[in-house]
């Protein structure tokens, strides 16, 4: 059976710069019937293991390290005996959830994590976050795209460690490059599509978020 991706949405509260938005949160699972990879695990670690069930858990991945993205990523691992995934420039981020404890595995630029038969080769993508990623799974015809790329346009990039050149930079040379008709499946809301997006660059730059 292919890989297939899974949407869970959990809710609960994003937390940054003193200030507190109730959210809800897109958790996915991309896998078959024995084995998942879990992007973002967010607020409700129950949920999550509820959805992945008896498979076995190849990683936990975090797109980002905001508190909405990552704070069920410890129960969830330690529940699935997985590994967390985390670009070490987002460290800081974590370390608002989660003091000293550090991810075991480190993202970078031409990582790839593979599940049933799936490649998702991770792309770096900051702007939103230092250290956010997406994960393009090519078979799937998919990216993951964190808080990166929404329906609409870019991830907020208003708060700390945030930069909204970086962010266009990101979607124009990493994601909007990728064939148009890539589902993108977002951190939050709807699925867009490239393609869909592409042409509204120019209207992000100009309005400036």
């Amino acid at each position: 059976m292919p890989a297939r991706a899974e949407l869970v949405v959990t809710s609960g509260t994003f937390a940054l710069d003193g200030g507190e938005w109730q959210v809800d949160n897109n958790v996915w699972l991309v896998g078959d019937d024995h084995e998942v990879l879990v992007i973002d695990a967010a607020h409700d670690a129950a949920a999550i293991l509820a959805a992945v069930g008896d498979r076995r858990v190849v990683a936990v991945v975090c797109t980002h390290g905001h508190n909405d993205h990552v704070n069920a990523a410890v129960e969830v691992a330690a529940a699935a005996d997985a590994e967390i995934a985390l670009h070490p420039a987002d460290q800081v981020l974590w370390a608002q959830e989660y003091d000293d404890l550090v991810p075991d595995l480190e993202l970078g630029e031409g990582a790839s994590f593979e599940v049933a038969g799936t490649r998702l080769a991770v792309l770096h993508t900051p702007g939103h976050s230092p250290g956010s990623v997406s994960l393009y799974a090519e078979s799937l015809g998919a990216v993951f795209s964190g808080d990166t790329l929404f329906a609409g346009g870019p991830g907020a990039t208003g708060r700390s460690y945030s930069d909204f050149g970086q962010i266009i930079a990101s979607i124009r040379d990493r994601l909007l490059t990728l064939p148009v008709d890539t589902v993108v499946h977002t951190g939050h809301g709807e699925d867009t599509v490239i393609g869909r997006e592409a042409p509204h660059l120019p209207e992000w730059v100009a309005r400036g978020h």
